[in-house]
């Protein structure tokens, strides 16, 4: 998918270089809505290696409106050993919230679910805050299931080195 327009005139398309500043701002307005407004450590530049360069490890969807980045989807590739192929894992899903009600948030996780569609891949997954009930009504509503008997697991900073370290 390169791009389409939505029947609002907005445009959803795949993230190109010179979006950085757009998608970083969403992020962080993300971060205050996930009520973690100090968290986020990711740049501009980190997000042109990450999503343009040589080999990009993830990829991204945005919304534009009137020339202003309102909508992300930010995703890479899973594997399943089950099912012998790759997956898409949405790692974030925003929109901004005087854009919220045009069925950005719904577009964008449709050209998710032709990405993998399209390539073959059997999973589209997700992770969402147990206390986001808007996101988690969002979700039923397209028809997506919980996994309540999985949870997820997470090293990070001195743990995650100590145990690099044997």
């Amino acid at each position: 998918m390169t791009s389409r327009t939505l029947p609002d005139g907005a445009l959803l398309r795949t993230a190109r270089p010179g979006d950085e500043p757009g998608i970083l701002a969403l992020i962080h307005e993300l971060a205050v809505y996930e009520r973690e407004p100090d968290a986020v450590e990711n740049t501009a530049e980190l997000l042109t290696q990450t999503l343009f360069g040589d080999e990009p490890r993830a990829f991204a969807h945005v919304v534009e409106r009137d020339g202003t980045l309102v909508g992300i989807a930010i995703w890479f590739l899973t594997y399943s050993t089950w099912t012998g192929t790759h997956g898409v894992w949405l790692e974030d899903l925003y929109v901004d919230e005087s854009q919220r009600g045009r069925g950005y948030g719904r577009a964008l996780m449709a050209a998710l679910a032709a990405v993998c569609v399209e390539r073959g891949y059997r999973r589209f997954e997700w992770t969402v805050l147990d206390w986001n009930e808007p996101s988690i009504g969002f979700y039923r509503a397209i028809g997506a299931a919980p996994l309540d008997e999985w949870t997820t697991q997470r090293l990070t900073g001195d743990v995650l080195e100590q145990l690099a370290a044997g």
